[in-house]
């Protein structure tokens, strides 16, 4: 029937849809964790060894909460998509003096296409 065949693209897109939209939030969420992590680090004189203890002490705290993708690899694999992967400098010169620096201003972002993994491994790739 034309109408089942209809229906089942109908929820096949919108699940594909769906599953878009949470990658994309997640890639945000992960470039924007790096993003703090990098603003904190640079604080510091110390920052080898600060940015060791806090990459530990943020695992510990998160994982509590969040569970076992928070370990201290996964977070530095963050820091390091933050670096990798910074916003674009394509906004005009105009564009930039008429946004102030709100709380949208500083969570802009890059687009994000791919997934998470495939992410890794252009990092990996990049650091070869």
């Amino acid at each position: 029937m034309q109408v089942v065949i209809d229906i089942q693209q109908i929820l096949r897109e919108a699940q594909q849809n769906a599953r878009r939209s949470i990658n994309k939030a997640m890639l945000g969420a992960y470039w924007l964790v790096g993003k703090r992590i990098v603003e904190e680090e640079q604080q510091g004189e110390s920052r080898a060894a600060y940015g060791k203890a806090l990459m530990i002490n943020l695992s510990a705290e998160l994982q509590k909460e969040f569970g076992k993708g928070f370990s201290v690899r996964n977070i530095e694999q963050m820091r390091q998509f933050f670096l990798e992967y910074p916003i674009p400098q394509t906004v005009s010169a105009e564009l930039d003096k008429a946004i102030s620096e709100t709380l949208s201003r500083k969570l802009q972002m890059p687009d994000f296409q791919l997934s998470w993994s495939h992410y890794l491994v252009l990092i990996r790739i990049a650091n070869v």
